[in-house]
């Protein structure tokens, strides 16, 4: 009875999951700027720090040319992107487009923390490689 229990709830949980990775990521997050593709462009040729905000396994299949993985969920602490971008220095996050929450959650923590030119690519990966930019 206990394994069934334990069963149901997995797939309860499951379930859940991913109906929340169906509902599209918020338009904008406070304190931080929504960009387009083209403003990501553009800051990318300026040097901005790109952080990666998706899970290994995505990042290891292809990501944005010169983009930092700090996976939310297992890597994203104020300390480790402390470590990469200082707070006063801009940073763009991003995952996998408008219907992935990760980026918006990452962008409100960075404001959080401190930082204070963060940029909310909502159209991430998906839009980056729609539009034939540099992918690793």
């Amino acid at each position: 009875m206990k394994l069934h229990s334990l069963f149901m709830l997995l797939a309860v949980l499951f379930m859940a999951e991913s109906v929340a990775a169906k509902a599209p990521a918020p338009k904008q997050v406070e304190g931080a700027i929504t960009i387009s593709t083209e403003r990501a462009k553009k800051l990318m040729k300026q040097g901005v720090t790109f952080i990666d905000v998706r899970r290994v396994t995505d990042y290891q299949s292809s990501h944005i040319q010169g983009a930092v993985l700090l996976d939310l969920e297992l890597d994203l602490t104020e300390d480790s992107l402390l470590a990469v971008v200082k707070k006063n220095q801009p940073v763009v996050f991003y995952c996998n487009g408008d219907m992935c929450q990760r980026s918006a959650v990452a962008s409100e923590k960075a404001v959080a923390w401190g930082w204070t030119k963060v940029y909310y690519y909502r159209g991430g990966f998906p839009d980056w490689k729609k539009a034939g930019l540099p992918l690793k």
